[in-house]
C-alpha cells in the first residue's frame, strides 16, 4: 500500500471539507455529479471557493439507502480522483465504509478515510490507515443508512456517542493507528432525533474534550434544520432550501465556537465565509 505524508492542517485553522457525492441517490445532491467531467469540474470549483479538503463519496448514506458493491463504488470514485491529479492542490478524503475502496483511493491519491460507521462495518479500514499513514475520521452512527431512522431513539445521546466512539477509537489504536491521525464525528442526523442533533452540536466541546481529538461536524442541509424550524415558524412563509442553508450556517458557527476543527459542507462558498468570520469574531 502507498505510504502518504498527511498534509492536513487542523492545528492551524478550522478546515472546511467540501462534499462531492458521485452518486445518483445522495440526499442533497445525488445525480448532479455522476459524470466524471462534471465531478472534476465541481471538485476544482470547491477548491476555488476556499475549501481546505475535498470529501469524495461513491455510496449514498442517506436514510433508507442500500449499499453498493466495492466494484461499483470504485468505478464511481477512482476516475474522479485520477482526473484531479496535477490539478487539485487540497487533500482528498475518501468517504467509504469499505477497506478495499480505501486501499485503492489512497493508492490513487487520497489522504483521509472518512468512515461513517466508526469501524462497525469494516474494522480493516483501521489497518489501511495504520499501514499507509492516512488520517481516519470515525463517526458515530446507529444501525445502517437503510435502518437508522427506523430505530427508536436512545435515552442519553451523549452516553451513546461517547461509548461507541470510545470503542471505535480503541479498535483503531489496537490495529496500529496513531492517535494523532484520528478525528471524531458525532454523526449529526445518523439515527438521532432533531433535539439530539441540537444537543450534540451545543455540547460538541464535551466530546472533543473527553477524547482530546479534533472534532468534525457535518450539519450541512440535514433534516433536523427544517424539523426544528417547524416549531418556530408555523404560519410563516417557508423556503426549505434557504432554511437549510441558513440553518447550516447557524450550526456551523456554534459548532466552531464549541470546538469543531473540521466542517463538512455542501455549500462551500457560503460556509467558508461563515467559518472564517466566526474565527475572526472569536479572535477579537
Amino acid at each position: 500500500m502507498k505510504l502518504i505524508r498527511n498534509s492536513l492542517a487542523i492545528e492551524q485553522r478550522v478546515q472546511v471539507m467540501g462534499v462531492l457525492n458521485v452518486t445518483p441517490d445522495s440526499f442533497s445532491d445525488g445525480g448532479r455529479f455522476v459524470s466524471v467531467e462534471r465531478a472534476i469540474e465541481r471538485a476544482l470549483e470547491i477548491e476555488a471557493q476556499g475549501a481546505d479538503l475535498l470529501d469524495i463519496g461513491g455510496e449514498s448514506t442517506r436514510p433508507g439507502s442500500k449499499p453498493v458493491t466495492v466494484e461499483e463504488e470504485l468505478d464511481r470514485v477512482l476516475p474522479v480522483i485520477d482526473g484531479l491529479k496535477g490539478n487539485l492542490r487540497i487533500p482528498i478524503s475518501i468517504d467509504t465504509t469499505k477497506h478495499e475502496v480505501a486501499v485503492e483511493a489512497i493508492a490513487h491519491g487520497a489522504e483521509l478515510i472518512n468512515d461513517i460507521s466508526g469501524l462497525r462495518f469494516d474494522a480493516e479500514l483501521a489497518d489501511v490507515a495504520a499501514e499507509t499513514g492516512a488520517a481516519l475520521a470515525l463517526m458515530h452512527s446507529r444501525g445502517t443508512p437503510e435502518t437508522m431512522q427506523k430505530l427508536p431513539p436512545v435515552d442519553d445521546i451523549f452516553d451513546e456517542v461517547i461509548r461507541m466512539l470510545s470503542a471505535s477509537i480503541d479498535e483503531a489504536v489496537k490495529r496500529g493507528v496513531q492517535r494523532d491521525k484520528l478525528i471524531i464525528d458525532p454523526g449529526i442526523g445518523f439515527g438521532k432525533t432533531p433535539e439530539q442533533n441540537l444537543q450534540l452540536i451545543q455540547g460538541l466541546d464535551r466530546l472533543s474534550g473527553d477524547f482530546d481529538l479534533p472534532a468534525l461536524l457535518g450539519p450541512s442541509r440535514k433534516s433536523f434544520i427544517p424539523k426544528t424550524l417547524d416549531l418556530y415558524l408555523a404560519g410563516f412563509q417557508r423556503d426549505d432550501e434557504r432554511e437549510r442553508l441558513a440553518g447550516t450556517a447557524a450550526a456551523v458557527a456554534l459548532g466552531i465556537e464549541r470546538g469543531a476543527r473540521l466542517i463538512r459542507v455542501h455549500d462551500v462558498i457560503e460556509m467558508v465565509a461563515v467559518v472564517r468570520l466566526t474565527e475572526a469574531l472569536m479572535a477579537v
